[in-house]
């Protein structure tokens, strides 16, 4: 993988309060597992933390979920029934980023003080 080139992939939740974003690592695990729950979540999930970013779609600011956030949409607080939840009614999100350009290390072109 080049310098910048990334790849970010996303379950985004619209919820009728707010909408929530979870964050998958391993795409075709997280594939498998729709089909297959005895997959653990975390073999695709690396942080369970559910974020919420405040009727902004899957763009704005991203905030943690707040138990009682979590309680007025989905009717429990447990982290991991509200991310099953996402992902099974959440729509998949993939985003890619491309390769930076330009210098891969600028002390190698000389010294700037010495006017080289």
């Amino acid at each position: 993988m080049t310098k910048g080139e990334a790849t970010q992939v996303k379950v985004h939740y619209k919820g009728k309060e707010d909408d929530f974003i979870i964050f998958i690592d391993d795409l075709q695990t997280y594939k498998k597992w729709q089909s297959d729950k005895s997959i653990p979540m975390a073999h695709f999930i690396s942080a369970f933390k559910i974020f919420v970013t405040h009727k902004q779609g899957t763009q704005g600011q991203m905030d943690g979920a707040s138990k009682s956030t979590l309680d007025n949409e989905f009717g429990v607080h447990n982290e991991e029934e509200v991310i099953k939840k996402i992902l099974d009614n959440g729509t998949l999100q993939e985003t890619e980023f491309p390769e930076r350009q330009g210098p891969k290390n600028d002390a190698q072109q000389g010294s700037i003080v010495a006017g080289r």
